[in-house]
């Protein structure tokens, strides 16, 4: 049988035949698509003026081009990163578990998924209103496990009732009270809705001993009721912290009962009546996820989401040609599990960890859905990284193509040096 090589001296119009067509879509679809933008990335906005190196010049000088660059250069870090080291765990932990395929099947899912339907998932999953976001649905309601909510944020006092506003958000009473004289301390701008299943304010009880009150939403709808008096159709404000303050120091405190009273000790006698700030506070409601400080963390998450499968699928192939032998022999010679892990399953992935990492690299350079998607338009520029800055350069307010087509240029130039180590790497692989 003759070689290869002998076939092609022998007929290279066959070879130029059947190369023809695949040489044919590669130019036009890659070599001249990279060549026209270098050469539009070389002039202005018109295409008509040639400005040399000044669009690339604009991505270093340029606010938003650059919060972009810096963008991106985190997602080339932290993302494959993030994604491989997850799939190494998930590829470890597959060896270990009954359920493995469905473990699997699992991790992979969101693979199947577009970026674009994975963006609008995790757009409403970190929604801000905990009522309609996961992310701040969770996170509300660990904070709340721990910590106490307000009784009632929206409550205001009165304009022009005894109760005044300090400047640490807490109500004040100026009037001292004493035993035998209740107090009566409106509040309002308490929503309805939140008044449905409260009790009708009752008038609080005279008692020689002691120091009472009531504190209730006094407004009566139709404007019938009397202002500072309680109505019939009040609701009472129950739960509210009342402290009973002499000198700047709490000598008594209690809390509203469900009718809205409340009765202090004989001590209060004499001192002023404070509401405390933490009754008027604004729930927790959550992280700002889609706000400028967390967005581009968010996003990030959201690609760890799809991706860890695609790391740990490849991953655990390589996992499952690692010679058995060599990591029982490591646990005969007294190595335990983490030892073993990091010391002869990590080295004998690498290759394979080297992959993973690369081509999520590569990937991450392109990424445009999720954060287009995912990012409001208040917080875009934040989250913005090159590839979404070429197409609002291009396409955009003000479109110049020139930048656009720079920005193109460059993003090419980051993704040469890691396909040649990728491609050295490869050869070293098949020269073994």
């Amino acid at each position: 049988m003759a070689s290869g090589k002998a076939v092609i001296r022998a007929r290279p119009w066959a070879v130029v035949c059947f190369l023809f067509p695949a040489l044919l879509l590669l130019g036009a679809l890659v070599v001249y698509p990279i060549g026209y933008s270098v050469q539009r990335s070389l002039f202005d906005a018109s295409g008509d003026s040639f400005v040399g190196l000044d669009n690339f010049k604009e991505i270093f000088s340029d606010d938003g081009i650059r919060t972009a660059l810096e963008n991106t250069l985190i997602w080339i870090v932290v993302a494959p990163t993030v994604a491989t080291a997850l799939g190494l765990v998930f590829a470890v932990l597959t060896e270990r578990i009954r359920w493995a395929t469905v473990f699997k099947l699992i991790v992979f899912m969101p693979m199947a998924i577009s970026m674009l339907a994975s963006g609008i998932i995790f757009r409403m999953v970190y929604e801000q209103d905990p009522e309609r976001g996961l992310a701040n649905a969770l996170a509300t309601t660990v904070h709340d496990t721990f910590a106490s909510s307000s009784s009632w944020p929206d409550a205001e006092p009165r304009p022009g009732g005894p109760l005044t506003v300090q400047d640490d958000g807490s109500y004040l009473l100026e009037e001292t009270v004493s035993a035998g004289s209740p107090v009566l301390l409106p509040l309002v701008a308490v929503p309805q809705p939140k008044l449905s299943g409260a009790d009708l304010a009752q008038e609080p009880v005279s008692d020689p001993g002691q120091v009472t009150g009531a504190i209730w939403m006094d407004f009566t709808r139709g404007g019938q009721g009397v202002e500072g008096a309680i109505d019939p159709e009040e609701k009472a404000l129950s739960g509210i912290k009342v402290e009973a303050v002499r000198d700047g120091e709490v000598v008594a405190d209690t809390k509203t009962g469900g009718d809205g009273t409340f009765q202090l000790p004989a001590e209060a006698e004499g001192a002023q009546l404070r509401l405390a700030a933490d009754n008027f506070t604004a729930p927790y409601n959550g992280i700002e996820w889609l706000g400028p400080k967390v967005i581009t963390p968010a996003i990030i998450a959201s690609y760890v989401w799809m991706w860890a499968g695609f790391a740990m699928v490849l991953i655990a192939a390589g996992l499952a040609s690692v010679p058995r032998e060599t990591l029982e022999a490591a646990r005969v010679d007294g190595a335990n599990e983490w030892q073993v892990f990091r010391r002869v399953t990590v080295p004998l992935l690498a290759p394979v960890l080297g992959v993973v990492a690369v081509t999520l690299m590569i990937n991450v350079l392109k990424i445009f859905d999720l954060v287009y998607v995912i990012a409001p338009a208040s917080s875009q520029a934040d989250a913005n990284v090159l590839a979404l800055e070429l197409y609002l350069s291009s396409f955009g307010a003000g479109a110049n193509q020139g930048v656009g087509s720079a920005i193109a240029v460059f993003l090419l130039l980051l993704v040469v040096p890691v396909m040649i180590i990728n491609l050295r790497r490869l050869r070293r692989e098949n020269q073994r």
